[in-house]
């Protein structure tokens, strides 16, 4: 039984798309926004995606490209929109398919059923191997599977948002994360100006780390934007 997910703000339009889906012998996961849509997306194997464009929170596209991060599954995406412009941003940052609202509720189910089969015949290959459970940084070692980090050779005792601001930086070696992107994925909340919240961890993890600011051996930062664990 494949795994389809339907995220609409119009309640309505979610219910529809629900029961034809159903009907056809689907698992549907509904949401009404893109938060919750995308913590689905990260707990349950989905083999297909149908993704309104306007949502109250993450629009469409934000929810499209945070899920070709690491997902390879069709997507279609739904749209009250005409323009072209609109089609074309949608496939150029992962999309597969467009469905422009009102819709025939038969054609979508007829769209999901073609993506599925080409995805099925010709993308399993495709597949991104899973993300790394452990990370080994220049003498640092940290294990999300475990939860265990340890600075050559000795154990760090880490509260729970330290490794995950620590492990998303690793994760992340190479690239400037900024604040605003630390905060989002380690607290799960919408970022404010002014919050010096990821300021207070980060400095609390470098002194634990022995890490200093100015003679940094990991966490350098990139100021007026944020931190990165250089290569």
């Amino acid at each position: 039984m494949e795994h389809i997910l339907v995220v609409d703000d119009e309640k309505e339009v979610a219910d529809l798309l629900e029961l034809y889906l159903s009907n056809e012998g689907f698992t549907v996961h509904k949401f009404y926004n893109g938060t919750e849509a995308l913590e689905c997306v990260r707990e349950q194997k989905l083999e297909l995606a149908l993704l309104d464009i306007m949502l109250p929170d993450i629009d469409g596209f934000k929810l499209c490209r945070e899920i070709r991060k690491d997902y390879f599954f069709p997507i279609i995406m739904l749209t009250a929109k005409v323009e072209d412009i609109d089609k074309i941003n949608g496939l150029m940052q992962g999309a597969d398919d467009y469905v422009t609202k009102p819709f025939n509720p038969l054609e979508v189910v007829a769209r999901v059923k073609t993506q599925l089969r080409r995805y099925h015949n010709y993308n399993q290959s495709a597949e991104k191997p899973q993300r790394l459970e452990e990370l080994d940084i220049r003498g640092l070692t940290i294990s999300k599977r475990t939860h265990a980090c340890s600075l050559y050779g000795k154990k760090l005792e880490l509260t729970p948002r330290e490794f995950s601001i620590l492990w998303y930086l690793c994760e992340h070696q190479g690239q400037v994360v900024p604040s605003e992107e630390l905060f989002e994925a380690v607290w799960k909340e919408k970022y404010l100006d002014n919050n010096n919240t990821v300021m207070a961890h980060v400095g609390r993890l470098r002194e634990k780390m022995q890490d200093s600011y100015k003679n940094h051996k990991f966490i350098k930062t990139v100021w007026g934007v944020g931190y990165t664990i250089e290569k």
